[in-house]
């Protein structure tokens, strides 16, 4: 029997050839890790029937009621929470970081994807914002299962962006949703910490219900170079040519104070902080979703 718990390991989703097989393989992967289906508790009800139509599925056809009409009517169903999901997905150069097989950008590319995947399953409303130093890709949220395929054409190869301005574009947003939801945010956040911080005040003095993915390779983190080598940043091209042990201590500190900082200031504001590796096996953002998904009902 295949296993497809494997599949949540971002180097085996990395050989697989597109992002729909990608999505699916890594939320089923997830499911048979589970003693229960993730899905239990999310249930929509029934609402009413009208006409079918052009672009309506044919498992919605009421065929107890075309036995009794002759005609053909769907179920409409009402989702009981009427949840709308809206993943911010940084696409700024330096996203495109790694040190081994899968970049910064991969694993958040292959994290929407499930993520999407999971919550179309739950027929919550899903959109998606690809953005570097502004809004580059909009897709509205919707619950149908179609949109799934139009986010997933938008995650197969993102266009890599430029700078980063991760708070300015999340006050934009802050701005244009106006409905309650669940803003999740996937970044290595790269950029001025206040800045970005005052962009998720922002969604939940609007009472937004916020997630962040904070994507990071662990080289990053663990700063594990040798030999004299040469750093280069991703998006001002700017070079520093230095002996690793040299800086590795302070260096060391200043992620950890920023990681520190960002559980802190998220704690506060009862944002879900979730610090995640490339290399980390994807159950564990989704698990944090799922969690997150069934407090709110």
């Amino acid at each position: 029997m295949l296993d497809k718990k494997k599949y949540l390991n971002p180097e085996t989703v990395a050989k697989l050839d597109n992002m729909a097989l990608r999505a699916r393989l890594v939320v089923e992967g997830y499911i048979i890790g589970q003693h229960k289906s993730p899905y239990h508790g999310f249930s929509v009800e029934f609402a009413e029937h009208r006409a079918y139509g052009p672009g309506d599925e044919i498992r919605h056809v009421d065929w107890k009621l075309y036995g009794k009409t002759d005609r053909y009517y769907v179920k409409q169903y009402e989702e009981e929470t009427n949840l709308k999901v809206y993943i911010l997905l940084d696409i700024s150069r330096s996203m495109k970081y790694t040190s081994k097989t899968v970049s910064k950008l991969d694993y958040a590319s292959y994290l929407s994807a499930a993520l999407s995947y999971l919550m179309l399953n739950q027929r919550d409303g899903t959109g998606l914002i690809l953005f570097d130093e502004k809004i580059q890709t909009f897709i509205p949220p919707r619950s149908t299962s179609s949109h799934l395929n139009t986010i997933l054409k938008h995650l197969e190869k993102p266009k890599l962006g430029s700078d980063t301005e991760i708070g300015s574009v999340l006050h934009e947003m802050a701005e244009r949703i106006k409905k309650r939801g669940l803003i999740i945010l996937i970044s290595d956040l790269m950029d001025d910490q206040e800045s970005v911080l005052s962009g998720l005040k922002h969604f939940r003095h609007n009472k937004q219900e916020v997630i962040l993915f904070h994507i990071l390779d662990r080289k990053e983190v663990d700063f594990d170079f040798n030999a004299r080598t040469r750093f280069k940043d991703m998006e001002s091209g700017s070079l520093l040519t230095t002996e690793p042990w040299q800086i590795k201590s302070s260096y060391k500190k200043r992620i950890q104070l920023l990681q520190h900082e960002y559980k802190k200031q998220c704690r506060k504001q009862l944002i879900d902080y979730v610090p995640l590796f490339t290399d980390q096996s994807l159950d564990i953002a989704l698990n944090s979703y799922l969690n997150k998904r069934q407090k709110l009902g």
